[in-house]
């Protein structure tokens, strides 16, 4: 359930906001870190009065025109979300619209102040000769639970070297670093936007770069290699469908009116005459695009392809406030979730290529638990498939998640069981203390010496945020005994994160206590929690698996939905 990452990127997103005209560009400053960011945010009003905005961190190479998620506006008040880092905006409109007072939240709060831009603002670099380092450069982070590759590239320009850098196994390209400075051999460059340093040695041949990365008070070795060939950077991902595909698919969008959201999605028909058996595809945990994408890998784009090679059409959105989806992704829980995927439902019963009396839904992960929350109370919902859903609360499957992570990457059953009982403790802290100063109090003293000083603030603001508090304590088996549907449960037998002999033997029971007799419960062998193919089922194998889900589990889905 848990997703795994280590950068923490500074990427707003576009979006809605109505209220009074605040159209035009305006600047502030954002001291973070010991550093000086200034940022523009540019804001033009659409027809319909409603707003739309992009910024710019013009100290940060390649950081313009970054799209703004959600624009909202309401009695003088300006919130702007930041779904990618969970981060947020909100400040008051002077009366005399000259500026805007606020707060940037990300992990900590910082104070910052827009004011009307009355003059050009020097944004670019012009290009000066190349240096001998200019290039791509990559390498790999090995964060204990994953290798996730790390790419620099270097250009120099009039105002010395700059450098934008890509996270490739987690989707994002561009971001912006602060300052590269060079003395001799010795080359550092600074995103401190992300709070990340790279600080190493060139090489004498100049084909490598010898050094560590830090951030969040953690330090890994890094390093850096010249990228010869772009195809070095690509990941083989041989089942990801390449067009024309043989079926129709289309950009549409749909709205959530219960949450004043609108869900951005693609809906993939088969050929020939309808109307056809059609499915809402669910996402796991985390802000995930329609395609699930995780390490180089689409999940979702894999599994609807193939489904609707046989004759089952696929709607696939982007989660709220991801990718062309509008609403605050941070400040919903699984419940809210669960509204979105309804929403899915009942657009695809205004659609003519839809058999209306076979909707379904498929959800992964935190997926399986929201699929079974909307099926037990909306008869439109014809069966549902749950790919790795859990059938206990949330605080029993995260320990266990824990020790049976860090078994398969080599740690001792002991030790992994002493880390087990902590983590169990700070969970119940959760669940029991009402006091937040305390509960603030007693999870730094129980953290101390476990986790870097740096990253616990940003630990707690996860593990207090409501998605948490509500996954923690939400019984799955309250919804899946209150099913009649015909239900597909299917875990991998090597899942690390939802185990399946911790959560496949409570689904069947609670389906059993529901007197549901369309059911089916299976356990794939060699199978890890995203259904490939593995070794040990650990995270690490996630993004060095070529495959992306098992054709096993991929012909399990289809055939049964086909049967029902």
């Amino acid at each position: 359930m848990k997703r795994i990452s280590i950068l923490m990127v500074l990427i707003l997103a576009t979006g809605l906001a109505r209220a009074q005209d605040i159209a035009g560009d305006w600047q502030g400053t954002l001291n973070a870190g010991g550093a000086e960011l200034r940022l523009v945010l540019h804001i033009t009003k659409a027809s319909d009065s409603t707003f739309k905005a992009t910024l710019d961190s013009i100290d940060q190479p390649g950081a313009n025109g970054i799209p703004v998620n959600s624009v909202t506006l309401k009695d003088s008040k300006l919130s702007l979300d930041v779904a990618a880092v969970h981060g947020t905006y909100e400040g008051k409109v002077a009366a005399d619209a000259k500026t805007i007072t606020g707060t940037w939240t990300q992990g900590a709060a910082l104070p910052l102040e827009f004011k009307r831009a009355t003059a050009p603002i020097k944004t670019e670099h012009k290009p000066a000769k190349p240096s001998d380092i200019d290039g791509a450069w990559m390498g790999s982070l090995d964060t204990g639970a994953i290798q996730l590759r790390v790419v620099f590239h270097i250009v120099n320009t009039e105002d010395g070297l700059t450098a934008t850098m890509d996270s490739p196994d987690q989707g994002q390209n561009g971001l912006p670093t602060t300052s590269v400075t060079r003395d001799g051999a010795t080359l550092k460059i600074e995103a401190k936007g992300i709070g990340g340093v790279f600080e190493g040695k060139i090489a004498a041949d100049l084909s490598s770069i010898d050094g560590k990365w830090s951030q969040g008070g953690a330090t890994m070795p890094l390093v850096l290699k010249r990228v010869k060939d772009q195809a070095e950077l690509e990941r083989r991902r041989p089942q990801n469908p390449v067009k024309p595909y043989p079926y129709r698919d289309e950009e549409v969008s749909y709205d959530n009116k219960l949450q004043n959201v609108t869900l951005a999605a693609t809906l993939t028909i088969p050929q020939g005459k309808g109307p056809f058996p059609a499915v809402v595809l669910i996402t796991g945990s985390g802000p995930q695009d329609r395609d699930e994408s995780l390490l180089g890998h689409k999940p979702f784009l894999v599994l609807s392809d193939y489904l609707t090679r046989h004759g089952i059409a696929v709607l696939r959105a982007d989660d709220r406030g991801v990718g062309k989806s509008t609403g605050i992704f941070a400040k919903a829980t699984t419940a809210d979730f669960a509204t979105d995927a309804e929403a899915g439902v009942a657009y695809l019963k205004t659609r003519p290529e839809v058999d209306l009396h076979k909707i379904g839904l498929i959800g992964h992960s935190e997926g399986g638990v929201i699929a079974p929350m909307v099926a037990a109370r909306n008869k439109d919902v014809a069966f549902i498939v749950m790919m790795a859903g859990t059938g206990v609360p949330g605080d029993q499957i995260l320990p266990a998640q824990g020790e049976a992570i860090e078994v398969a990457l080599g740690k001792s059953p002991e030790e992994a069981a002493k880390n087990e009982a902590k983590e169990k403790e700070m969970l119940t802290l959760v669940e029991t203390e009402k006091d937040d100063a305390v509960l603030q109090k007693e999870l730094k003293e129980k953290m101390a010496g476990d986790v870097p000083e740096a990253q616990i603030g940003l630990q707690i603001s996860q593990i207090t945020s409501p998605w948490f508090r509500y996954f923690l304590t939400y019984d799955p088996a309250t919804a899946l005994r209150k099913l009649t549907c015909p239900v597909l449960a299917i875990n991998g037998a090597l899942d690390k994160q939802v185990l399946p002999s911790q959560n496949l033997p409570p689904i069947r029971k609670a389906l059993q206590e529901s007197g549901n007799q369309h059911v089916e419960v299976d356990e794939l062998p060699g199978l890890n929690h995203l259904f490939q193919t593995a070794k040990t089922g650990s995270p690490a194998e996630y993004a060095q698996i070529e495959e992306t889900m098992s054709p096993v589990a991929l012909d399990k889905i289809a055939t049964w939905i086909l049967k029902q």
